[in-house]
């Protein structure tokens, strides 16, 4: 149903303050992220062994100096490896005779980086870092907006990329309007696990690309599991949108927006402002990939055209290559050729 052995987005950096907990659903499974007293992200299943209560409804402690998870029903608890450290019910002559290291819960990988949590799913060890964004260095993100789409990952993914959508779901004066539509042809290459808008200059059609100056340049990169970057560059300056696809479960997919920035003209609009705006946009694509189920309820037969269709081809081409490479042990080679795609929009 899911990709694994994959770096999955779990959270931003911001939203886990030293001792604190985030429960999120991931691929179906309640997954607990934390911050430790030492300032270090760890994840792991948000399930007491025990008896099955969530973990998250809990605390963190530190003993000993090592930060613990304790179960809120009969507070046992764990290291942030998973690994059982203290079962208070047992008598000291029980603790003796007790090998805890027998009793863990399942951890996962996680890596933190950029502002962004990243956490692993599969059985093998990650053989490959998380995505590491271009121009943004070390910058922590300027703004965090989400919302969750009612619909399976690969509705809401092609959804996403789907460029013959935007005159009729995204109708507003600052960024496209029905009277704009005209032909484009953009050029689109592989990359690592994706494929790439190759670099070029947006259309001049979009009143807010006109707000940044003279002469930016765009790329847009899907890379899965379901991770869109569109990098904005102006002179020396920059604008980075990551978009985050993440399934929730096999009904609901959770949409996180991060956007960074060192340009002056973005700094001037108030933040609330930029998040309204972005807000409207995902939610008008979430209202029509939401109207979109009852629709797909009565399993019809999709077509997908050329060109404007080509993207979500090549999504379901990259997940059957990366479950064949998992399947059977070898290379992952990306399908996606390098193609200039013509539609209108």
């Amino acid at each position: 149903m899911f990709l694994t052995d994959l770096w999955y987005f779990g959270a931003c950096s911001q939203q886990l303050e030293p001792g604190a907990l985030l429960p999120i659903e991931l691929l179906g499974q309640p997954v607990l992220v934390g911050r430790g007293f030492d300032g270090v992200a760890f994840a792991m299943r948000d399930i007491c062994p025990h008896r099955g209560i969530l973990l998250s409804g809990g605390r963190l402690v530190e003993k000993n100096g090592e930060t613990q998870v304790e179960c809120p029903y009969h507070g046992w608890r764990f290291g942030t490896d998973g690994q059982c450290a203290f079962i208070p019910s047992l008598t000291d002559e029980q603790a003796a005779h007790t090998e805890l290291s027998k009793i863990s819960n399942q951890r996962f990988h996680v890596r933190e980086q950029q502002g962004l949590i990243w956490i692993y799913q599969g059985k093998n060890q990650p053989a490959d870092d998380p995505i590491s964004l271009d121009l943004v260095g070390n910058a922590a993100p300027k703004l965090i907006t989400s919302t969750v789409f009612d619909c399976h990952v690969d509705h809401a993914v092609i959804g996403l990329m789907d460029p013959a959508h935007i005159a009729f779901i995204h109708r507003q004066w600052w960024w496209r309007t029905e009277k704009s539509v005209h032909e484009k042809a953009k050029k689109f290459g592989p990359v690592p696990n994706g494929f790439s808008m190759l670099p070029h200059i947006p259309s001049s059609n979009s009143f807010l690309y006109r707000l940044l100056g003279a002469k930016p340049e765009t790329e847009i990169r899907f890379q899965l599991p379901g991770i869109r970057v569109e990098y904005i560059r102006i002179g020396e300056k920059y604008v980075v949108g990551f978009t985050a696809v993440t399934p929730m479960n096999a009904k609901q997919t959770k949409i996180t927006i991060v956007a960074f920035w060192d340009h002056p003209i973005v700094s001037l609009f108030p933040k609330w402002l930029i998040r309204k705006a972005l807000d409207v946009f995902v939610g008008q694509d979430r209202d029509a990939v939401n109207a979109q189920q009852k629709g797909l309820a009565y399993q019809p037969n999709l077509m997908l055209i050329h060109d404007a269709d080509v993207q979500a081809k090549w999504y379901f081409a990259l997940k059957k290559a990366w479950e064949t490479s998992q399947k059977t042990g070898t290379v992952f080679v990306n399908p996606v050729p390098t193609k200039t795609l013509k539609w209108r929009s």
